[in-house]
């Protein structure tokens, strides 16, 4: 049986803000010798600086720390990221907590959410000066790129409704997550589905030409961004696993938007194909959805999960009837401050 979050994630909120112990045991855990707790991680889209916070975990050694050793492999889009979860084929991922609330509802998914990396949606839809589009009407008619079950592509229907397009009028061009800028730059889509902080990537792809941001949330500002996801079981069976390992990946994150240059050179060392100027202009830009006024680092709000359903029902993305504690574990989950 699982303790309550209160006798196990007291102060966890605090802890993690001033990264000391929330981690486990800490750092004498690493030099005690004890064997490391293998776990595997998904980053939510390709190894972009969006993604760059779990590297971050694992150069400052906070995974240590934590006593785990952290397999970290690129993701490709929300719903793959939850499908390898609920198949046990990895242990965490994030991925956006929109098109995660949908797979849940309509797939009965034994996935939960357990953290938020982003307090506000970063998904939307980025196209380039010149392309006609300059307002989400402008997509009808359009084509756009995007990975298939990508963040973009499963929240689009339930962005257009709100912003009175007919999404049946827009064409989607599955592709993966790396030639998504080269595709829109080459003139072989109108747009692509990409996060907002991924404008200064296209905007390098395109040879500078100005990118044109049509963020979700202009029309759905009380959508979540990016949520931390296990396996139900693994929320169940090992709770205390679940707590060290956001406690240390939210470190990361932490450290990512307060040292976002040297989260970029931190990329590049692991991933050598990433530009690290690109990588610290993308963490740098996350800082505002990551951390918004008055939020707390990680926290998921039983108000704002009711808030995200009765949108997703009303625009008829979800069933009537979902509730919180079918998307998130709240006994688990970081709580915000009261």
């Amino acid at each position: 049986m699982k303790l309550t979050s209160t006798a196990r994630l007291a102060g966890i909120a605090g802890v993690l803000l001033l990264a000391v112990t929330a981690c486990g045991g800490g750092a004498e855990d690493g030099d005690s010798g004890a064997a490391l707790e293998k776990v595997n991680y998904l980053t939510s889209f390709n190894t972009f600086g969006r993604d760059a916070y779990v590297y971050v975990a694992q150069e400052k050694g906070y995974f240590k720390e934590a006593g785990l050793d952290v397999d970290v492999k690129p993701g490709s889009g929300t719903v793959d990221v939850m499908k390898l979860l609920a198949s046990g084929r990895a242990d965490f991922g994030p991925g956006d907590f929109t098109a995660a609330s949908i797979t849940i509802a309509k797939e009965s998914l034994p996935v939960t959410a357990v953290a938020m990396v982003h307090q506000k949606t970063m998904a939307g839809i980025v196209s380039l000066e010149g392309n006609g589009i300059s307002k989400p009407k402008d997509l009808e008619g359009k084509s756009i790129a995007d990975q298939s079950g990508s963040t973009n592509q499963v929240t689009f229907p339930v962005y257009a409704k709100a912003a009175g397009i007919d999404a049946d009028k827009v064409k989607f061009v599955s592709s993966t997550p790396p030639a998504l800028p080269q595709l829109l730059a080459g003139g072989k889509v109108d747009a692509i589905g990409q996060f907002m902080v991924g404008a200064p990537l296209v905007e390098k792809a395109a040879k500078n030409k100005k990118a044109v941001l049509l963020p979700y949330g202009d029309f759905l500002p009380e959508l979540y961004g990016n949520a931390l996801m296990t396996s139900t079981k693994l929320a169940n069976d090992k709770p205390e696993l679940v707590e060290k390992f956001t406690g240390a990946l939210l470190k990361g994150l932490q450290y990512s938007i307060d040292n976002p240059e040297e989260t970029g050179e931190i990329l590049k060392k692991f991933q050598p194909t990433q530009d690290a100027a690109i990588a610290a202009a993308e963490t740098a830009a996350m800082k505002e959805y990551v951390l918004p006024q008055g939020a707390t680092l990680g926290a998921v709000d039983e108000a704002a999960v009711k808030a995200n359903i009765k949108i997703l029902t009303e625009a008829g993305a979800i069933p009537s009837g979902v509730t919180p504690d079918q998307l998130v574990d709240f006994d688990v989950a970081v709580q915000a401050d009261r």
